[in-house]
């Protein structure tokens, strides 16, 4: 190997294999979203192939900034998970920036050591995906003290905080309203879990849908904890008291797929002799017999969108936090069916 070749790389180096100028390198570096995207990404991969990355993360720590996101998520096996990643990771890897995950499981001691590690100034930004702000002790940290924060998947309760995610209770609101017209008029509304603001918010969706009929339909709701055997749960507790719909709406995909579960061990068809309509469209959705029937998060979209939020709040820290929902569509599978009139 030459000696040439045993040199670090400089941003000569970098702007010649990128075949842009050394300003351009050092703009890209320093202000990527002033960049066209295509500059951008001959940029990333010219520092890549040079080996150049050590010198451009010197330099971000001479600017203060780390170009490292952090991502934090209650469990990264939540289905939803992959879907929104791949949407930030992508936005971020444009941008010139990574990104880091943390998995806190809901472990206070785990968000206290995610805190620290922000503290330090080795992320210029948080991603939460818990649907709240992590606690560093007593009193709270200040918000004031902490990066840009954006929050996706679930929302946060505070105005000071962007969010980004599906309109609840508008998809909630569809979902009913196709049911009742397939016929259905007793529908139950099986929830997520109490501490869990979607549930309810899917529930206020579910009740304007069931409000907007000429009858006056009941306002059924059983709940849950959003996992399938929650969803198994809430049928043996409905079959206990005797006392059936013939339609479920459920929080979420999981659930439903208890709730046919259940019913298909207890000898029942799905569409057949109940209806049953879930929520998230998770990969699985569509390899359940019957494919399930559900609203769609477009959550690559979602993480795209959340990433660009963070991103121009870390370069503009005086942009007002913004609410973007966006349009959950109905996937119509096999699990819901027309009611007989018989059946009425």
């Amino acid at each position: 190997m030459s000696d040439q070749a045993d040199k670090p790389a400089t941003i000569e180096d970098v702007a010649k294999l990128a075949g842009v100028s050394i300003a351009t390198v050092s703009r890209a570096l320093r202000s990527p979203e002033k960049v066209a995207e295509s500059t951008r990404k001959k940029v990333t991969a010219a520092i890549a192939r040079t080996g150049y990355t050590a010198n451009a993360m010197a330099q971000n720590l001479r600017m203060q900034r780390s170009r490292m996101v952090l991502v934090l998520a209650s469990s990264i096996a939540d289905p939803n998970f992959a879907g929104i990643l791949t949407g930030l990771e992508k936005t971020a890897n444009d941008r010139g920036y990574g990104v880091l995950i943390g998995n806190t499981e809901g472990t206070t001691g785990l968000e206290q050591t995610y805190l620290r590690f922000l503290s330090t100034g080795m992320a210029d930004g948080l991603l939460l995906l818990t649907g709240y702000i992590p606690v560093a002790g007593e009193p709270r940290t200040p918000l004031h003290t902490l990066p840009p924060i954006v929050a996706t998947e679930r929302p946060v309760d505070s105005p000071e905080i962007s969010y980004v995610g599906v309109d609840d209770a508008a998809a909630a609101k569809m979902a009913t309203e196709y049911l009742i017209s397939l016929g259905h008029r007793r529908i139950t509304y099986i929830s997520g879990g109490p501490a869990d603001v979607r549930s309810d918010l899917r529930h206020a969706g579910y009740q304007r849908g069931l409000k907007e009929t000429p009858e006056t339909l009941r306002d059924w709701r059983v709940e849950g904890d959003g996992t399938s055997e929650s969803g198994r749960a809430a049928v043996e507790r409905l079959f206990i008291k005797d006392d059936l719909p013939t339609a479920f709406f459920c929080f979420n995909d999981n659930t439903a797929i208890g709730v046919i579960s259940a019913l298909q061990l207890r000898g029942y068809r799905v569409p057949e002799d109940f209806s049953v309509l879930g929520f998230d469209d998770i990969p699985f959705a569509n390899n359940f017999t019957p494919g399930l029937t559900t609203i769609r998060q477009p959550r690559h979209q979602i993480g795209e969108i959340a990433m660009n939020l963070l991103l121009d709040r870390i370069a503009n820290k005086s942009l007002p936090p913004q609410r973007r929902l966006l349009h959950g569509d109905l996937v119509v599978r096999e699990s819901c069916a027309g009611l007989l009139r018989r059946q009425l």
